[in-house]
């Protein structure tokens, strides 16, 4: 079974031995046995992103590398959720909300640049071992699933700057699928959905979220238009 600890605002989901794809920082597969979420300090600049992670990881006391993500959101709203053989845990900042309006008025793409760490990160453990397609899969199940429950929550699928890390124990016993329609996806769907709620009421319980990007702090809307075309 994953667990969870969470002290010297790092917070970690660990188990067994685990193959790991991430979409943040430091993203792509990886043989760990645990993942982390980070918060980092009011106007972070640092750069050098891993060392950085690293050393908070030394700090916190955990002497186990892992895949990382950085958040603004303090840990204390950090809330897990587990189903099944899925167990997964979030933290939500909607300081910096992406809408994508499906009218948009028409504009230039953004400059790019790093984005604000206010941040809806989800970290998820699954207690199979899973192919790299499966994980990949699972990846976009969970981003899914996160998009669903804030546009419910407040009207926006995420924020500029949100990460997930997925992994299935290495070893037996395997699942070769984990889209929405297997027992593995399911799961995952339920589990970012309670994970995010619990972490959206426990982060907005005095202060009200913002509701658009016009309300919010810093975000932006995604008013570009694409050319369409026929392949064939």
């Amino acid at each position: 079974m994953y667990r969870t600890e969470c002290r010297a605002a790092v917070c970690r989901l660990h188990g067994p031995e685990t193959r790991w794809l991430s979409a943040g920082f430091d993203g792509g597969y990886a043989e760990r046995r645990a993942a982390y979420n980070v918060t980092v300090p009011d106007e972070f600049g640092r750069t050098d992103l891993a060392a950085y992670a690293a050393e908070r990881r030394e700090e916190a006391g955990f002497d186990v590398r892992g895949p990382t993500l950085l958040t603004g959101v303090s840990q204390a709203h950090a809330r897990g959720a587990r189903l099944g053989l899925v167990t997964a845990v979030a933290t939500v900042g909607l300081s910096n909300p992406a809408d994508l309006p499906m009218d948009p008025a028409g504009g230039d793409l953004p400059d790019d640049g790093r984005g604000k760490p206010g941040t809806v990160n989800v970290l998820l453990g699954v207690e199979r071992s899973l192919p790299d397609g499966a994980l990949a899969s699972l990846l976009a199940v969970v981003a899914e699933a996160k998009a669903a429950t804030l546009l419910d929550a407040v009207g926006t699928p995420g924020t500029t700057s949100d990460a997930v890390v997925v992994g299935g124990a290495l070893g037996e016993p395997r699942a070769q699928f984990a889209g929405s329609a297997t027992a593995v996806g399911a799961a995952a769907r339920a589990c970012v959905r309670e994970a995010i709620h619990a972490s959206f009421e426990s982060r907005y319980d005095a202060d009200d979220p913002p509701v658009s990007v016009a309300a919010a702090e810093h975000g932006l809307a995604t008013e570009a238009r694409a050319e369409t075309f026929d392949p064939r």
